[in-house]
């Protein structure tokens, strides 16, 4: 027979289980169910629930009520939409019929309606006359730089359909589709193969951009799984990972697809680097931080979301928690809206964000030996208090951020994509599309309109000298990045 204290033991590896087995399912039922907004609103406690069993049902007396109101009157219609005064006009004049002699026009009324033509294709002709000299030599100009040779692609077709793809999330089979209803016929494969040769002639430009990361000073780093085909098993997929480093001083952000998410792939792309370091709790990034030359921190916005899952574990210590995260977050936003200075920033974070993280601390302290470690609450605390140092990393610079929710918002358009077209064909198809994100998140960052950059840069880097290939990025101030 089982002693007390056994069973005492075994009661409670069975409440941790239990804890355990009910916030994954609680898990699960919020990745499917659930709203993916973090935003916490707290619970007025002077204000009665919506749907209290305690309360006492009161049958509600009928009371008759007449009153009289005015009529609505048809001026209040709703307003028409503006239509932007840059779009161009096609003008119709109607002239009333049975006009009588000597009639003098007094005006005019006006009547505008948004219209759309989609779309369409048209080919560029090149004509080269060819003459003979007397001589007997001939003579013809020559063909100015295609963008791809000997190829029948022009500039603006090649950039539509890669910003249909990698910002419009259209796979190619359906711009095929599309295509068809316009009565052109382009095969997939054509499509591919243009898409290979337009990465070709990109790449000195993206690496431009990656030589960009060892020579900034503060970087935001994430990783986000792709699935590639692989090759040694027809039919199966790869694990492979798109790196994002964000640069926020120099307004860039840089793809790069390796096929694991091992350690050494942030050790290899960040080699000579020498700055802040900011990423989420990956261990991968650690080792980096044991460097001189990096300052590691982390990232405040996985720390509230572990709180938020919380909450349906354990509202009222979730809800405390988040209460203390949100008042730190009130004075970031505080900063960013009165676009204060760094030495601002980093005065207002000691005199009110650091009273705040060192209650947060004790609190999290107080409370972790009284909750079941496997317990959501008991992981969101344990999670926090371990990061705490990287936590609180960003107030030791007014230039650093709260949290990476600014690269992480560069990944968006990855898993939006991943969903539409599901794979890369390849590890070379991989490392080609982090390239067209790399130039489309960076167009983001400056707004610049991807599809005009897409295309004269296409048409220009053909016979673009290679030491001012700095004036094609997407930039909105060219003259500072070199």
């Amino acid at each position: 027979m089982q002693t007390q204290v056994e069973l005492i033991e075994q009661i409670a590896l069975l409440r941790q289980e239990n804890a355990f087995l009910k916030e994954e399912l609680a898990q699960l039922k919020r990745m499917i169910f659930g709203s993916k907004k973090e935003r916490f609103i707290p619970v007025d406690s002077a204000q009665g629930l919506l749907f209290d069993a305690n309360q006492e049902e009161v049958e509600p007396e009928i009371e008759e009520i007449a009153y009289s109101r005015e009529k609505p009157s048809k001026k209040n219609k709703a307003k028409r939409l503006l239509l932007p005064a840059h779009l161009p006009r096609k003008e119709e004049i109607i002239e009333p019929e049975n006009l009588t002699e000597n009639s003098a026009r007094i005006g005019e009324k006006i009547t505008e309606v948004l219209e759309y033509t989609p779309g369409k294709f048209f080919v560029t002709k090149t004509v080269r006359p060819v003459y003979k000299q007397k001589t007997g030599e001939m003579r013809v100009a020559e063909l100015p730089t295609q963008v791809i040779p000997n190829g029948n692609a022009g500039a603006s077709i090649l950039a539509y359909l890669m910003v249909s793809k990698f910002i419009d999330h259209l796979p190619y089979y359906r711009q095929v589709q599309i295509f068809k209803r316009d009565g052109m016929k382009i095969p997939e494969s054509t499509i591919s193969g243009w898409f290979k040769k337009t990465c070709q002639l990109l790449e000195p430009l993206y690496e431009l951009m990656s030589s960009h990361i060892s020579t900034s000073d503060y970087i935001q780093a994430d990783e986000s799984p792709i699935p590639v085909l692989s090759s040694q098993k027809p039919g199966s997929t790869h694990k492979g990972y798109q790196w994002v480093f964000l640069l926020p001083k120099a307004e860039m952000v840089i793809f790069q697809y390796h096929q694991s998410r091992g350690k050494s792939v942030p050790k290899d792309v960040l080699k000579g680097f020498k700055g802040c370091l900011q990423t989420d709790g990956y261990a991968g990034y650690h080792e980096l931080g044991q460097s001189k030359d990096i300052t590691h921190i982390g990232c405040m916005a996985h720390a509230r979301r572990k709180f938020d899952v919380a909450k349906e574990n354990d509202l009222a210590l979730a809800s405390h928690a988040l209460k203390l995260i949100q008042q730190v977050y009130a004075i970031e936003r505080e900063i960013e809206e009165e676009e204060l200075s760094a030495e601002e920033a980093l005065q207002i974070r000691e005199n009110q964000a650091v009273p705040v993280l060192d209650k947060l601390k004790k609190w999290m302290e107080e409370q972790y030996p009284n909750v079941l470690p496997k317990s959501a609450i008991g992981k969101a605390i344990s999670y926090t208090l371990k990061q705490w140092p990287l936590l609180i990393g960003y107030i030791q610079n007014g230039q650093w951020k709260i949290d990476n929710n600014g690269v992480e918002n560069k990944i968006r358009p990855l898993a939006l994509g991943r969903k539409n077209y599901l794979f890369a064909g390849s590890h070379e198809a991989a490392q080609q599309a982090s390239m067209m994100y790399s130039f489309f998140g960076t167009c983001k960052l400056n707004d610049i309109e991807p599809l005009q950059w897409l295309t004269e840069t296409l048409r220009k880097i053909p016979d673009h000298k290679v030491n001012r290939l700095n004036e094609l990025l997407p930039l909105k101030k060219q003259g500072e990045i070199s």
